[in-house]
């Protein structure tokens, strides 16, 4: 495996054990190496404080800045600068989110950094100018570097990488402008911030860690001459963390370790001595935290659940079709259930909440998307359930939806029903296990078959490889053609459905031109006359924002005959259809209604939403097109899939799944990439992610088979 496979993701660009002061010894063994590294860290920060040498200032760099500020602008607009290090149709944009909650619980996402001082905005401009770096990078650098970000950029140029958009080379330009002579490849500055990139790089790949030859694979690739030095010197910084995962089933060692920087060299070593096979990895900190914490925190979920109960489960599983009475007497029994299987399973957890609030149980689901809300919501009825049993998982974590926090600060319910979960990242997930309260039941639902998480990690699909809980597969088929499509492509499978209400249409065509103008021409006319379907509720799906037939193209066709306008707010019109994205991995379809002073005025599901100017480049965009990653979570009554003759590479069996899963009612495929559509669903799964979190949860009990 080459290094672009291994830190290669899928991103748009997504247990049982002991608890607390009962931890495992091997448990508490990895978190004191994790408080050992932070310790050495203070050390290493206070030798840092001690050195004062001067750095010389070069000449400025020219014919760069502009190329800097577009990579930069890129990135802030979910768009991927070119040339990157990953091979993907359009990796997610991320922004830093809250530290994992650790005990005890916090109430609320941590708050953001303090604004910074005069002095320090002032000090960035200085030295970005004397770099010949962009103005308007001011704002990023400050962010992402802090108080004192001027020095600091100063004393290592290498730094602005930290700015999201950054490359290497636009990096190495900048910081030959400073330091001239001085400056080479060789620098041990640029060896760790180029590592600290690759890593963050991966998380947007979606790994939460690296094996130690890909990353020094990818150093080498950046022109780093000496990768495991790199490597070392990056740890030794506390820039990073070095793990151990022993593969074997050995009951003695399948905790994930922490180790030190001295033995990154010698890891390898040490596993050929005890004749154990393990492999080395290295990853950022929040990742390595959140994993524990996650893992630590469904442990607690496993083992806190009460020992009598005198809810009549048995009674309420009775009463119910087979399917739903397997899943609530799994709930009954366990504290971590999964459950797996598509729209029309969903029946069953709805089942499941209603039984459990007849009991007089706090019973709450938490959905991946506002219309997500909606659809479950449905299921539950009209009445109370209905409007207040059900909220967006971002909803109930923030406070602003479902039951609150109890008096410890965690959720006040007795059981969760997490829908969508291939959606949840290790952070969110890590931030949701320790919000649970002692004696919860939790229940994680999904499709499988779907894209993973925008955000690193795959926790959902590495709770179910793991199988140290109880999985109830649902055995409800999605109705009609539609379902029939999907579920053969969800076992490699692209079969031709008997679709006598033309529920299914394929229209074959020639080029990227033939694609824009076919769509166009089904969403406007063919759609809504064909099937009583308004032009609003037929959403346009294709691989990529950028090429030919990418969503700024079918945009730009779509609202010259849906909206035109001048766009005088941002390109946008009042009456435009829009995606808002407050955060990487989350997109809400809206609408315009106004602009004015306080910004781009949305209605989004509903919700009145008021975005700021100088945000609206970052996180809206039109919506007539999305990506397959955008509309996960989300239905319309019909989709036109866009499937351009360039779009062959970025396809994939989880990316048609996902795609032709959004249609209700009618699926119309405009399809130019010939034999690649069957071959991606029969030959192309999931790119790999690496993670820590199923070593963790082998540590923390035996299987549930």
């Amino acid at each position: 495996m080459d290094a672009s496979e291994a830190i290669d993701g899928d991103g748009d660009s997504a247990g049982t054990g002991t608890d607390g002061a009962e931890a495992a010894p091997d448990v508490s063994e990895a978190r004191g190496e994790l408080a050992a590294q932070r310790l050495e860290r203070e050390r290493i920060e206070r030798r840092k404080a001690e050195k004062a040498a001067p750095i010389a200032s070069g000449a400025k760099l020219s014919g760069t800045a502009a190329e800097l500020l577009a990579a930069v602008r890129a990135v802030e607009g979910g768009r991927k600068p070119p040339a990157t290090v990953f091979d993907e149709p359009e990796p997610a944009p991320r922004r830093p989110s809250p530290e994992p909650a650790r005990r005890p619980r916090t109430v609320a996402p941590a708050a953001g950094p303090p604004a910074a001082s005069g002095e320090t905005v002032e000090a960035v401009r200085a030295v970005l100018a004397e770099g010949g770096a962009p103005e308007a990078l001011v704002a990023q650098v400050t962010e992402a570097l802090g108080e004192g970000a001027g020095a600091r950029l100063r004393e290592d140029p290498w730094q602005l990488l930290r700015v999201p958009g950054v490359r290497p080379e636009q990096a190495d330009g900048f910081a030959r402008a400073l330091l001239g002579a001085e400056c080479g490849p060789d620098d041990e500055r640029r060896g760790r911030a180029v590592t600290v990139w690759l890593l963050e790089q991966a998380a947007v790949a979606g790994h939460t860690a690296l094996e130690a030859p890909a990353l020094a694979a990818a150093l080498a690739q950046r022109s780093v001459p000496d990768p495991d030095g790199a490597v070392q010197s990056t740890v030794a910084e506390g820039e990073a963390l070095v793990f151990q995962d022993v593969l074997d089933d050995a009951p003695s060692a399948t905790r994930s370790a922490a180790v030190s920087a001295d033995a990154v060299g010698d890891a390898e070593d040490d596993g050929a001595r005890e004749e154990r096979p393990v492999r080395v990895l290295i990853g950022l900190e929040r990742y390595a935290l959140a994993e524990e914490s996650l893992a630590d925190g469904l442990a607690r979920v496993v083992n806190s659940l009460p020992g009598e109960d005198a809810t009549d489960w048995s009674s309420a599983a009775a009463s119910v079709p087979r399917p739903t009475g397997e899943l609530i007497r799994a709930v009954a029994a366990h504290g971590l259930v999964l459950h797996t299987g598509g729209e029309a399973a969903l029946a069953e957890p709805a089942a499941l909440i209603t039984a459990a609030r007849a009991f007089g149980l706090r019973a709450y689901a938490a959905t991946h998307s506002a219309d997500g809300r909606r659809r479950f919501a449905s299921r539950l009825g009209a009445g109370e359930a209905g409007d207040t049993a059900v909220t967006t998982l971002t909803g109930l974590l923030s406070g602003t939806e479902g039951p609150g926090r109890d008096a410890d600060g965690a959720l006040d319910l007795d059981l969760l029903v997490v829908l969508d979960a291939p959606q949840l990242d290790v952070e969110t997930a890590a931030v949701l296990a320790e919000s649970l309260p002692d004696g919860v039941r939790l229940v994680l639902s999904g499709d499988p078959g779907v894209l993973w998480s925008a955000g690193p990690g795959r926790v959902f699909a590495d709770l179910l490889a793991a199988r140290t809980c109880p999985q109830v597969a649902s055995r409800t088929p999605d109705p009609g053609p539609l379902g029939e499509l999907v579920s053969g492509i969800g076992i490699g499978e692209l079969n031709q459905v008997d679709a006598p209400g033309k529920e299914v249409v394929i229209v074959p065509v020639r080029d990227a031109g033939e694609a824009v103008h076919r769509t166009a021409q089904l969403v406007v006319d063919s759609v809504p006359r064909a099937f009583g379907i308004p032009a609003e509720q037929v959403q346009v799906i294709t691989p990529g924002h950028g090429g030919a037939a990418g969503t700024r193209a079918l945009n730009t066709a779509l609202k010259e005959r849906l909206n035109p306008g001048p766009g005088r707010f941002g390109g946008f019109d009042p009456g435009d259809r829009v995606a808002y994205s407050p955060a990487p991995g989350r997109t809400t379809p809206g609408r315009v209604v106004k602009a004015d002073a306080e910004g781009l005025h949305l209605e989004c599901a509903g919700t009145a939403v008021v975005v700021a100017k100088e945000r609206v480049e970052r996180t809206v965009r039109h919506g007539w097109a999305l990506t397959a990653h955008q509309a996960v979570g989300h239905r319309w009554p019909a989709a036109v899939v866009v499937l351009p003759g360039d779009a062959a590479q970025a396809l994939s069996r989880p990316w048609v799944y996902t795609a032709f899963g959004r249609a209700e009612r009618h699926l119309s495929v405009v399809h130019g990439v010939e034999q690649a559509l069957p071959r991606a669903v029969a030959e192309i799964p999931a790119k790999p992610r690496t993670t820590r979190l199923p070593a963790l949860l082998r540590a923390q009990g035996p299987s549930a088979d």
